[in-house]
């Protein structure tokens, strides 16, 4: 029981949080990537984009969203991969991570999966290629690894 003034404060059980260690995992090329579930707002198929003069490549333009202007960046572009046609399994993903809401253009979507935090490890030391800056950690399960997004390099590095 709680004394007068003195906050309640109730701990949250690890297993109310349905988010902890959940990840959309997407692919670009063969390659299996993930977002923390968290900052997904919505996943959606591509619509016509407004493109923006004078924007970095991988900038594709803005959308409206239920009277918000979310600025769509492609995935693929901005790791430097080679470009390929959208297709019915390309999407959007918008995402809320932190003051920004953007959407990413994502080759597909294949599942949402709990990644424990034993099966989660730093990237290597060496940096193989340009887009091995925005891969914060690794995740690896039964199947094979998944390169866990560094949102904010991925937002904010050029």
């Amino acid at each position: 029981m709680a004394l007068e003034n003195e906050p309640i404060v109730e701990e949250m059980d690890e297993a109310e949080d349905t988010t902890k260690n959940n990840y959309l995992i997407f692919m670009i090329d063969n390659e299996e990537y993930g977002v923390e579930v968290t900052y997904i707002k919505e996943i959606m198929q591509m619509i016509p984009i407004t493109q923006v003069p004078q924007t970095p490549s991988y900038l594709k333009g803005i959308i409206n969203l239920r009277g918000d202007i979310i600025p769509i960046i492609d995935v693929r572009d901005r790791f430097r991969k080679a470009p390929k046609e959208y297709d019915t399994m390309t999407c959007i993903v918008v995402i809320v991570y932190k003051e920004y809401i953007l959407g990413m253009i994502v080759d597909s979507v294949l599942e949402t999966l709990i990644i424990e935090e034993h099966d989660i490890l730093p990237p290597p030391n060496v940096k193989l290629n340009y887009y091995n800056q925005f891969i914060r950690n690794i995740g690896r399960n039964e199947k094979r690894f998944k390169l866990l997004m560094d949102l904010e390099r991925f937002l904010l590095d050029d």
